[in-house]
């Protein structure tokens, strides 16, 4: 019953105005781990976005793989810390959120997609290596860019045609990341 007060009063705290009690909270919960998770993942949900942020930078280095669900869906959160740091702790999910992460390269919203193919590349499966490669023809240049970083990451062989391709694109970061990625392959 202690342990679980604790977690709330941490919980509480990743909403105080100084951002190092934030982060203080934020490691004790991931020390604490495991029996933190099911709190942390209801405070992904939480009106306050710094109680959101941090509850999905603990997950993420808690690792949990309960939370995959919940933080594919705080993807789509409205303020952009809040779905950088959950694309983080995607990333930190490995395998099991591969296809999950996937599927999110279809989403309606040009921000869920280009996080996803964010956390995709920082996991480097290569069945991600297809759809990236789709996500290059993106309407959006975050996506682009974001597609072209993960097949770089990802390397291999497969990859340098696509990112070749992408030096033309309209966009003159994606041609960066994709010349950047090319140097770097060869």
């Amino acid at each position: 019953m202690e342990r679980e007060e604790n977690i709330k009063r941490l919980i509480k705290t990743l909403g105080d105005e100084d951002e190092l009690m934030r982060l203080q909270a934020s490691e004790l919960l991931e020390e604490i781990g495991e029996p933190a998770v099911e709190s942390l993942i209801d405070a992904l949900g939480d009106e306050n976005k710094n109680i959101r942020r941090y509850s999905a930078r603990s997950i993420g280095e808690i690792g949990d793989e309960r939370a995959i669900k919940p933080l594919i869906n705080n993807l789509s959160d409205t303020n952009k810390w809040v779905r950088r740091e959950t694309s983080g702790a995607l990333s930190k999910m490995g395998d099991s959120a591969v296809e999950p992460l996937i599927k999110l390269l279809n989403d309606p919203d040009w921000r869920v997609r280009g996080g996803a193919a964010w956390a995709l590349g920082k996991i480097g499966n290569k069945k991600a290596i297809v759809p990236l490669i789709n996500s290059l023809q993106d309407e959006s240049g975050f996506v682009r860019s974001g597609a072209a970083w993960a097949l770089g990451n990802i390397g291999g062989e497969e990859v340098k045609e696509p990112l070749k391709n992408a030096l033309n694109d309209k966009s003159s970061y994606v041609r960066k990341v994709a010349e950047k990625y090319l140097e770097n392959i060869d």
